[in-house]
């Protein structure tokens, strides 16, 4: 039986993990062992950061909300419950475009207190 030696497979494998640390430094690089690592721990982040912004944009559009709603006088918790209470059924996302890009008509959403 011939020996095969494991260098293609393992060229290729280093190749793509040469290709995913493109944009490194030095031996972060270079280096296939130190490249490896720091690709590694870069997917990790990529994976946890991912699901990390859908909460991170959660709070940026409740932060918008609450500054548009308290330009009209309101919480934005009491904003919330007044929309809930009215039937009024916009998410946080639309709720926050409509709050930057067109102020007037998120005023029209603003109850009047009675």
């Amino acid at each position: 039986m011939t020996r095969i030696k494991p260098s293609v497979t393992s060229h290729a494998r280093h190749k793509k993990t040469l290709a995913l640390a493109k944009g490194y430094s030095q031996g972060r690089r270079r280096l296939i062992r130190i490249a490896n690592e720091t690709v590694m721990k870069g997917l990790a982040y990529a994976y946890r950061d991912r699901r990390a912004r859908k909460g991170d944009m959660r709070r940026l559009w409740i932060a918008r909300i609450n500054a548009a709603a308290r330009h009209y006088g309101q919480s934005y918790s009491v904003f919330m419950a007044s929309l809930k209470a009215r039937g009024i059924t916009l998410n946080r996302k639309v709720l926050a475009d409509l709050a930057v890009r067109d102020l007037p008509a998120f005023g029209t959403l603003v109850a009047k207190p009675e």
